[in-house]
């Protein structure tokens, strides 16, 4: 499951994104992106702090500053996101790639029945989240627009 603080950057990285796309795309104010996004600003500045620090997006200063995408929509990697918002993704500490810990009451993880339940859910979760990118988002959203007509 992602947080509520995942879902707020998406919506505004998606905003940044379509915002990149125009013709002539500006630097989004907190406010701009926020009302876009219908994500409130005051967790808003944190979480964009985050995700500049991530190298995915630049803040400008001055009166026509704001936020824009400095990454192609593409190279924006949906599980990277998850990690750098959520923290670890996978179930177990025991499964973790980067966060990796032995479990506490583990005496055994090669013979342990729950992490290998887990692993084959995870490794299929992986597959997927890996793959995805704010570019899929785009296109997912386009896609739903079009059935939706509007």
């Amino acid at each position: 499951m992602i947080t509520q603080k995942m879902k707020y950057a998406l919506k505004a990285l998606l905003v940044l994104a379509d915002e990149a796309t125009r013709p002539k795309p500006e630097a989004l104010t907190i406010e701009e992106i926020a009302k876009r996004s219908g994500t409130p600003k005051r967790f808003l500045e944190h979480i964009l702090l985050e995700v500049r620090n991530a190298g995915v997006i630049a803040s400008i200063r001055g009166r026509s500053g704001g936020y824009s995408l400095i990454k192609k929509p593409s190279d924006v990697s949906i599980s990277e996101l998850l990690r750098t918002i959520d923290g670890p993704i996978a179930p177990l500490p025991c499964l973790s790639r980067r966060a990796y810990q032995r479990c506490e009451d583990c005496a055994d993880e090669a013979t342990c029945r729950i992490r290998k339940v887990f692993a084959e859910v995870f490794w299929s979760y992986l597959l997927i989240i890996d793959s995805l990118t704010l570019e899929d988002m785009l296109r997912s959203s386009e896609a739903a627009d079009q059935v939706l007509g509007a």
